[in-house]
């Protein structure tokens, strides 16, 4: 049923009640990101730290969700134990059509648990079931044990976290369904800070699809593009690792802590080297038809009776660019092994491989020793990579403690701060330039999807700064509107502005086709205003020496270029948080 209004579920785990909410607004932030920022505004507390067990863990879907291919991703906001202020992540998976099958836009968390917790939320369900004996399970133990205690269809969703989440590192991610994740800054940390173990997400309820032509020839129209041209051919066929090798060639893929941008040993680890040997299936999001998630096996031999052991894990382009290339390790079997260890603790891929290739750097150049590491950390050595990330999981010692907080609040205690491959969080796989160190080292994200500064970087060898800068304001206004659909990223050559305007006339939210600008600004200005307000302050941002010392296909980074664009930038975003006139609000 369309509607103007959105539908809350608010839950909280101090009292064990939920009520459910109705909120104007669709009209001024569409859904999505603009939902999420508009509850935190509401529910949210400025002057309280990320762990106050007041503060919200929201997530939300748009008003496209469920009736288009690929409008098939969830926004998940929460203050973050990264940095402590306002954060967004996004996943896949089953979350969007549960919600959207659960007749909700948005499902609000506050408070904590007693004891740990499993929460489950339908449009006719709201438990939340003592889970202690789980504590220290790993998240692919739990999601199997979660789906016992709350069983469903195939409408249902589960959302859990393993021990990186309970032991409160600050780059916990929350897993959903096995091969999604709400992945960077922390979402998994808030969770164990409510001492939530799990949500499962019942979708026990239908929704009709509109009548008429309109619909159905639109959606046929996208339904094409995803599937018969070339527009997505390559998400499904080797998946985004296929640019391990042009990344590698245009010397802009990070390797071995960023100490280079290539190397010879790049076409062991890329798309093509993992489809021949490790690839298993591939699998796709619901309400999605390209199936870019591949699934890759590892197997594991025992001493003992020689029996052999499968499992299975989902691959691309960026974990395997921060357990493989910063890591220097070059088997693709290997990577999958460190990936597994990853996924059962439940850590942010990207954080956990360029946290170690920095642990691994300070130890070879005696910035630390091994009474810090425990383990000897070596370059291309997965069995000490694997003891690591279960290290940073389950910290023993001080450095463990500090390094789970970010390799940056690490290294300002130990040295190294250099060679510290942080932009924001750490980095996302792209030394193409000083578009994209900028973008993500300031971006409202720190993500390489706010913007598509490491495309720009491939494109334009000027050296235009307001250019450039204009460029990622408008780029990453556009993401802004996809994401309160919230439409997969990898669509957006299908979901151009037009595209999304017939979309939306055609399941009923015509009244808003004309407003998509305006509110892409407003729910921009939002998201910064509340990054700003609990202490932001994008001109003291450093970009670490490392990224100075960087050779690509263009040559050497030109640090003057850099600065005018991190200055530039920064005042830019000051720009965009603040207030709107009254006209735009």
């Amino acid at each position: 049923m369309i509607r103007d209004h959105f539908r809350i579920m608010k839950v909280d785990l101090t009292t064990g009640k939920a009520n459910l909410i109705e909120r104007d607004g669709r009209d001024q932030y569409l859904g999505g990101t603009g939902l999420a920022a508009m509850l935190f505004d509401e529910f949210g507390h400025m002057d309280r730290d990320w762990d106050d067990p007041d503060q919200p863990l929201i997530f939300t879907i748009g008003p496209l969700t469920g009736y288009y291919p690929l409008m098939s991703k969830t926004c998940c906001a929460f203050r973050s134990p990264y940095h402590n202020q306002y954060a967004e992540s996004y996943a896949g998976g089953k979350s969007a059509l549960s919600l959207r099958f659960a007749d909700l836009d948005a499902l609000v968390v506050v408070g904590k648990a007693k004891r740990l917790s499993a929460l489950a939320v339908g449009s006719r369900l709201i438990e939340i079931r003592d889970v202690e004996y789980m504590r220290g399970f790993d998240a692919l133990r739990t999601g199997r044990v979660i789906r016992k205690i709350f069983p469903g269809s195939g409408r249902r969703s589960i959302l859990r976290i393993g021990p990186a989440g309970e032991n409160l590192s600050a780059y916990a991610c929350i897993n959903v369904d096995t091969y999604r994740h709400f992945g960077r800054l922390g979402g998994g940390t808030v969770m164990g800070a409510k001492n939530l173990k799990a949500i499962c997400i019942l979708g026990d309820r239908g929704f009709d699809l509109p009548e008429g032509k309109a619909y159905s020839t639109l959606y046929k129209d996208i339904f094409k593009q995803l599937t018969t041209t070339e527009m997505m051919a390559k998400y499904h066929g080797l998946g985004t690792a296929v640019n391990i090798n042009p990344l590698n060639a245009l010397k802009s893929l990070p390797w071995k802590n960023l100490q280079q941008t290539s190397s010879p040993e790049a076409d062991n680890i890329s798309g093509e080297r993992f489809a021949k040997d490790t690839l298993l299936r591939n699998a796709a999001c619901a309400g999605c038809p390209v199936g870019c998630i591949h699934v890759g096996f590892v197997r594991e031999q025992f001493q003992a009776n020689n029996q052999y052991l499968y499992r299975q894990v989902s691959y691309d382009y960026e974990p395997i660019f921060s357990c493989g290339g910063m890591l220097e390790v070059t088997d693709a079997g290997q990577v999958l092994r460190i990936l597994d260890v990853i996924e059962k603790e439940g850590l942010d891929n990207m954080s956990t491989g360029v946290a170690l290739a920095w642990a691994t750097e300070a130890l070879e150049k005696g910035v630390i020793s091994l009474d810090e590491t425990v383990v000897p950390l070596t370059w291309g050595d997965a069995e000490t990579y694997m003891k690591g990330v279960e290290l940073i999981s389950r910290p023993p010692n001080d450095f463990y403690r500090l390094l789970a907080q970010g390799s940056l609040k690490c290294a300002k205690k130990y040295g190294g701060e250099d060679f510290a491959c942080v932009l924001g969080q750490e980095m996302a796989g792209y030394a193409t330039g000083e578009v994209f160190f900028v973008s993500e080292a300031l971006g409202f994200r720190h993500s390489h999807l706010d913007s598509g500064g490491y495309a720009y970087d491939q494109k334009h060898e000027d050296k235009d700064v307001t250019r450039a800068l204009d460029f990622l304001v408008n780029d990453a206004r556009e993401r802004v509107v996809l994401n309160c659909m919230v439409g997969c990223l990898f669509s957006r050559g299908v979901y151009k502005d037009s595209v999304l305007a017939q979309a939306l006339e055609a399941v009923g939210y015509g009244s808003l086709v004309g407003s998509l600008d305006a509110i892409g600004r407003r729910v921009q200005s939002l998201r910064w205003r509340l990054r700003l307000g609990m202490g932001y302050e994008p001109a003291r941002v450093v970009i670490p020496k490392r990224y100075t010392e960087v050779t690509t296909w263009k040559g050497p980074i030109d640090t003057d270029y850099l600065e005018a664009l991190r200055t530039g930038y920064a005042a830019r975003i000051m720009e965009m948080g603040a207030p709107l006139p009254e006209s735009e609000e």
